[in-house]
């Protein structure tokens, strides 16, 4: 049996009237419409008879329409006797009050259960406009609690999270996005919306929207993922990592699962994952510098234990690294230079393939520097010189060649040798493209290298000299 007054329907709420077709599917509908409710819905008459009583109210109650329909409010069957005459009261209150009343209380189910719902009720106006009756949409209480929640949640993450929330539409695109993550992008929460995320991102965006896909095709990934990304600032490009993790939202109004989109949750966590990257990267050259010393210690000629060094150094931090020494006699800080510097080479690495330094300049021929270059600049300032290749690859090549230097050079670093207060020579580390540049801390390392290396140097002069020197 529907919901109508086939199930009950009164005139003032439904009429039925068996003689008229298109009266006949009206009641169809709104039977077929009370039927698919999500919510349990009920409706009384003037005197407080039941007239509608839809499918959603027997699954929470148990009584079907047919034992619900004409009873006389709950009283005796839906509701426990000591609480019929308040319940009653309370809804039929809507019939001559404004606007909607929510109340809860507890009913009783068709197995002699209990269960507290929370109703809404309004009151039920007939052709004239004078009140006809109530209805009352109601649900188990739970439920609507649930359905509160995941509203408020929804509201909080959008509002006042303090990590990222972006939906993504099943085209990749931003369809909300909550004012943390309109901040750490740089951008307005509405102007950010429907535009490709190569436009918020400018780097990045390629291993972004491949999990997204793989999120939409094959589901949320069992841990979050770590994306290092590009940001648009008036400043320039900052790069950000992003600890970020995923969900496929569906539709559950659909009978098989429908993506609409994808739910990204975001955190930034760049200076952590710098502290971790410079712990580890001074953890790995502390233990090349004490791997190096042990084996300098073991060299018998003090300059093999110069170029043990330099190949100790160059894991992981140069392509290249280039070993030339003062020409002449060593001068000491503050002494007058007879003539320009001039420096020869000692060792180098080889320029194609990568290996150990090979020692050169056995003629002791003075490189042909020229005024300004990073090494020259280096032995006069008694301190590190940073360079970088200009341009594109055509003119970095040239840059590095003029220099005299491996043509896939693009950053330099040149570190002075000092020893007991007198300047020996440069050691000069070179990377190429597929490398950044050199910063501050790189400066610090091969400046604690140049100092090992320098003392290596200083120590084969006095052994070559012998104690007579």
């Amino acid at each position: 049996m529907s919901a109508s007054r086939r199930s009950g329907a009164t005139d003032e709420l439904g009429p039925d009237d068996p003689d008229g077709p298109e009266e006949s599917g009206g009641s169809d509908l709104l039977a077929a419409l009370l039927d698919g409710m999500d919510a349990a819905l009920c409706a009384f008459d003037a005197d407080g008879v039941v007239t509608h009583w839809n499918r959603e109210a027997e699954r929470i109650l148990g009584w079907t329409a047919a034992e619900a329909v004409g009873r006389h409010g709950f009283a005796g069957w839906a509701v426990r006797s000591a609480d019929a005459e308040e319940v009653h009261a309370r809804l039929m209150s809507a019939m001559h009050a404004p606007g909607r009343q929510v109340h809860e209380f507890a009913l009783v189910t068709k197995d002699g259960g209990r269960v507290l719902v929370r109703t809404q009720s309004a009151a039920v106006r007939g052709p004239d406009g004078k009140p006809a009756g109530v209805y009352c949409a109601f649900s188990e209480v739970h439920a609507q609690i649930d359905l509160e929640r995941s509203i408020a949640l929804s509201e909080a993450l959008f509002e006042d999270a303090s990590w990222g929330v972006v939906l993504v539409d099943a085209d990749l695109r931003p369809a909300v996005v909550n004012a943390h993550a309109a901040r750490a992008l740089g951008i307005g929460r509405t102007s950010a919306l429907g535009r490709p995320l190569g436009e918020l991102l400018a780097q990045g965006v390629e291993e972004l929207e491949g999990a997204l896909t793989h999120v939409l095709a094959e589901g949320a990934p069992p841990a979050p993922a770590e994306m290092w990304v590009a940001v648009r600032t008036p400043e320039g490009e900052k790069r950000r990592c992003w600890r970020s993790g995923f969900v496929r939202l569906a539709s559950p109004l659909a009978e098989e699962p429908v993506p609409l989109g994808v739910g990204w949750l975001f955190l930034d966590v760049t200076e952590a994952k710098q502290g971790e990257q410079e712990g580890a990267l001074l953890r790995f050259r502390t233990n090349q510098l004490h791997r190096a010393a042990r084996a300098a210690a073991e060299c018998e000629d003090p300059a093999e234990a110069a170029t043990v060094h330099l190949d100790f150094a160059l894991a992981g931090f140069a392509d290249h690294a280039l070993l030339d020494r003062v020409a002449g006699v060593p001068r000491a800080e503050g002494e007058e230079a007879a003539g320009p510097v001039r420096l020869v080479r000692l060792a180098a690495t080889p320029a194609g393939a990568p290996g150990p330094s090979v020692p050169t300049g056995a003629a002791g021929l003075p490189l042909r520097y020229g005024e300004g270059h990073p090494a020259l600049q280096c032995v006069e300032r008694a301190g590190a010189v940073r360079a970088d290749a200009p341009g594109s690859a055509e003119r970095a090549r040239e840059w590095a060649l003029e220099r005299q230097w491996p043509g896939d050079a693009v950053h330099a670093l040149c570190a002075v040798l000092r020893s007991r207060g007198r300047t020996l020579g440069v050691v000069t580390f070179l990377r190429g493209a597929g490398r950044s540049r050199f910063e501050r801390v790189d400066a610090v390392y091969a400046e604690d290298v140049a100092v090992r290396v320098a003392a290596a140097l200083d120590l084969a002069d006095a052994v070559r000299r012998g104690p007579a020197g």
